[in-house]
């Protein structure tokens, strides 16, 4: 091979390369979407309280929303509908119909107002950190910035804004990670080898929880529609949802990690905690990398909640302008406004968030056996429909989500009667 052929070789690598990251869209919204302040704490707790022991339950969590995100965004793509439209020509009779109808728009719609003020707050204790103002001012100022990002109805704003908070938020907790210098041998087998520890459960159910989410199956199937058209997209949409997310559970997982190096066995009130243990590496940047790290986590799923909340709705109800849509707007306007008020008074709805975490208990295991229901529809899918090995895949996860959603349902009822 001549210099020039193996010049032109390597400049046909390069653009390949360039061509696969130019496919990160969709994906990079629903990996945004999960990574938020809940992730960030819960992973910094687990990484704490267990060092890397249940840092398993991280790679399952990942594997079980990329399969259920492959299949979401594949029918959006295919079937040019959203999730929601699907689920409500999957049932003729009536009650079932409009029974999961407005389950599904009930339970996405509450919980998504429920966390916002969680969100917006979390996304301002990263700017308070440095500036010492107070989250309750910041977090208003943070949420009208949002409210104004979602009426501008521009889908390619949004997924660069995302793609962006991805990488700051990969470039500090994935570099904090190596600066811990962690065990790799107790590492990898915390990742590959499954152990309970005595009292983690529920940790390991919030790590779950806080990846699998049902809201974000609605939102990617609406999302690939504004991207990619055709069947021969497929490819791109399965590299974007692998890589994405890929990404995402990478990001959760070098939380988890640096706690376990940094600060096992010490008692945590949120991730703001990390930066302490980390000034002896890091110096006077410790506090500045873990409040970036915050700021993009809280602002990503800050952005989702209210969209995914309005993608849920436009879906099920069937309208078709998209995120300009002026009934889609009203909708992002009010979980936005209030998440934006709830933030500003410091009020944490703690019986709203109850009632919310109840709903998606049930909603969780619903939608994933409703999708994988939709999934094996010849009719809606023919060719495109799953294969054996996806149902045997979807249908453990189906398993683990019911799981997680009766034991998320109890814990619910029983904080709820002060049990």
């Amino acid at each position: 091979m001549t210099n020039v052929e193996l010049e032109n070789v390597q400049v046909a690598e390069r653009k390949s390369l360039l061509d696969r990251l130019k496919v990160i869209g969709p994906g990079a919204i629903i990996t945004a979407s999960f990574i938020g302040p809940g992730t960030v704490t819960t992973a910094t707790r687990a990484g704490a309280s267990y060092g890397y022991a249940i840092l398993w339950a991280v790679v399952f969590s990942i594997i079980a929303t990329i399969v259920l995100q492959e299949m979401t965004a594949r029918l959006g793509i295919i079937t040019r509908k959203g999730l929601g439209e699907a689920v409500r020509e999957q049932f003729s009779n009536p009650i079932l119909k409009y029974g999961s109808m407005w389950l599904v728009m009930i339970a996405i719609s509450v919980g998504c107002a429920a966390y916002m003020a969680g969100d917006l707050l979390g996304t301002s204790l990263g700017i308070s950190t440095l500036t010492g103002i107070s989250p309750n001012v910041l977090g208003p100022i943070v949420g009208i910035i949002i409210l104004f990002i979602g009426l501008s109805g521009s889908y390619k704003l949004i997924e660069r804004i995302m793609v962006a908070l991805i990488a700051i938020m990969s470039l500090t907790f994935i570099t904090t990670m190596f600066v811990a210098k962690p065990n790799l041998g107790e590492l990898f087998q915390g990742a590959f080898l499954p152990t309970i520890p005595s009292g983690s459960i529920i940790m390991i159910i919030a790590l779950i929880g806080t990846t699998v989410v049902p809201y974000n199956l609605f939102l990617h199937s609406s999302m690939v529609q504004e991207r990619w058209n055709k069947p021969t997209d497929l490819k791109e949409a399965r590299i974007d949802t692998i890589v994405s997310i890929s990404i995402g559970g990478l990001i959760t997982a070098a939380v988890l990690i640096t706690a376990g190096a940094m600060i096992q066995g010490v008692e945590v009130s949120s991730a703001a905690d990390l930066s302490l243990q980390l000034e002896p590496i890091l110096g006077q940047w410790a506090k500045a990398f873990m409040s970036l790290g915050l700021f993009a986590a809280g602002f990503s799923s800050a952005l989702a909640s209210p969209l995914g909340a309005a993608m849920t709705v436009s879906s099920v109800l069937k309208w078709e302008n998209g995120m300009k849509d002026k009934r889609f707007k009203t909708v992002f306007a009010t979980v936005m406004i209030i998440g934006i008020v709830c933030s500003g008074l410091g009020f944490n709805p703690l019986d709203v968030l109850l009632f919310a975490q109840a709903l998606n208990g049930i909603l969780l295991p619903v939608i994933v056996i409703t999708l994988l229901v939709i999934m094996n529809n010849k009719k809606r899918l023919g060719e495109f429909g799953n294969s054996v090995k996806a149902n045997i895949i979807g249908g453990i996860v189906a398993v683990i989500c019911t799981f997680l959603g009766i034991y998320s349902l109890i814990d619910a009822i029983k904080a709820f009667i002060g049990a």
